[in-house]
């Protein structure tokens, strides 16, 4: 999908290794102008110089979700560059707490969890909102995990799995209220995928990544306000 014969332009965050680093090759490969993000810029450029000779381009840029500050250089990047936002994969998280137990949670690793997985897609997506109200197809991604879901939560993992239905809720409700503005605003669970985060036993991380690639060139009558895994429903 294009806008006016315009390649989309994506910002992945955390798209240094794993899962995002997946998501930004596909992306390019279709493509796309993919802003690959991580706190770190060296590693964000080590990152993008490993995607030179795809389809589109790939531009690094230093981004720590939980400052505000940094959220505000983004926008003015991106303004600057381009003028509009087409997609925002939020894939940065961290805490996969499989040491912890609810009944026993060490109440700081949840705290400093939720400033990464809800706070910082929560305030990147408020700051970016007039770039993507230019865009003519929006799409909001936040990557999430079937640990999330009410459904089949456990006690284990409790920072992770709480911060994860949070985001669940933070896309209820954005694609709730971004939808008069055409904005598509999804979940999607990757699965589990053999990454640093999710170690060694799971599935290839470009299958993790497809499901993410998906949500973001949804057509203008997909979905909004879902949550996913593969394109199918996952319960919430």
């Amino acid at each position: 999908m294009t806008d006016g014969g315009r390649a989309p332009v994506a910002v992945v965050t955390g798209g240094n290794r794993g899962i995002g680093l997946e998501v930004c090759r596909q992306l390019a490969a279709r493509g796309q102008a993919v802003v690959l993000t991580a706190r770190d810029e060296a590693a964000a450029r080590k990152a993008a110089s490993g995607l030179a000779g795809l389809p589109g381009t790939v531009v690094p840029f230093r981004l720590d979700v939980t400052s505000a500050d940094d959220a505000e250089a983004l926008a003015g990047f991106l303004g600057d560059e381009f003028g509009r936002l087409d997609v925002l994969v939020n894939n940065a998280a961290i805490a996969y707490d499989t040491w912890q137990r609810a009944a026993s949670a060490d109440l700081d690793v949840v705290r400093e969890a939720a400033e990464t997985n809800v706070y910082g897609p929560w305030r990147l997506a408020m700051t970016l909102l007039p770039l993507l109200r230019a865009s003519a197809h929006p799409r909001v991604v936040n990557v999430s995990s079937e640990g999330g879901s009410l459904a089949s939560m456990g006690g284990g993992t409790p920072a992770y799995s709480l911060t994860k239905a949070a985001l669940n809720a933070v896309t209820r409700m954005l694609a709730a209220e971004l939808r008069r503005d055409r904005i598509l605003v999804n979940s999607i669970c990757p699965g589990w995928v053999a990454t640093d985060m999710g170690g060694p036993g799971g599935r290839p991380v470009t299958e993790g990544a497809a499901g993410i690639v998906w949500a973001a060139t949804l057509p203008d009558d997909g979905p909004t306000g879902g949550f996913f895994r593969d394109g199918r429903p996952v319960p919430w």
